[in-house]
């Protein structure tokens, strides 16, 4: 199984691709999409979306974990992230890739045994489970994230409680209010 994590956000979304087989997890692709600040929102949602079906038909996954959005103070911020994320479902539900959505407790949980482990700690605990070298510069708290999204649906894909979508029509079926209109 190939399993592509996501850390969506409005500036930088990271992306990691692992695949499982037998129990073991191999590094495929990693990195960050970076958006110019002064593109539009909307440039930048349609940049999400397009340059993760570049990643998606590059690398084949079977499943999609994205890390979902928590409640946050700024309500203006966490639309723009609830955003990038939607626009980075749509990639993979654009591919008939089936969507998965973790919270950021699950997937440091997951990663470290620590749901309220730090950024650093996760940093490290994925470098060590996929064998990244330090110097790799592509290695940032992002990307890190993003992989241990992955890792996360890796460990608990088969007994996830998160929400899953296998195609536009489930998600929209299973989310009659968060469709504007």
């Amino acid at each position: 199984m190939i399993v592509l994590g996501v850390d969506p956000g409005s500036r930088i979304t990271g992306f990691g691709v692992i695949e499982v087989s037998a129990g073991k997890e191999t590094l495929i692709e990693y990195g960050v999409l970076t958006f110019d600040g002064t593109d539009s929102h909307q440039l930048r949602l349609k940049q999400i979306h397009d340059r993760l079906l570049a990643v998606i038909d590059r690398c084949l996954p079977d499943a999609c974990a994205i890390e979902m959005p928590i409640y946050g103070n700024n309500a203006q911020s966490m639309l723009k992230l609830g955003r990038a994320q939607a626009a980075a479902m749509l990639a993979a539900l654009a591919r008939d890739i089936p969507v998965i959505e973790y919270t950021p407790k699950e997937v440091k949980k997951s990663v470290t045994g620590n749901g309220n482990a730090s950024k650093q700690q996760v940093w490290f605990m994925v470098r060590s489970m996929l064998s990244v070298t330090e110097q790799d510069p592509k290695m940032g708290l992002d990307a890190s994230d993003a992989l241990a999204v992955s890792l996360c649906h890796a460990h608990r894909g088969a007994k996830s409680t998160g929400a899953k979508y296998s195609g536009w029509a489930q998600f929209v079926k299973q989310n009659p209010g968060r469709l504007g209109g």
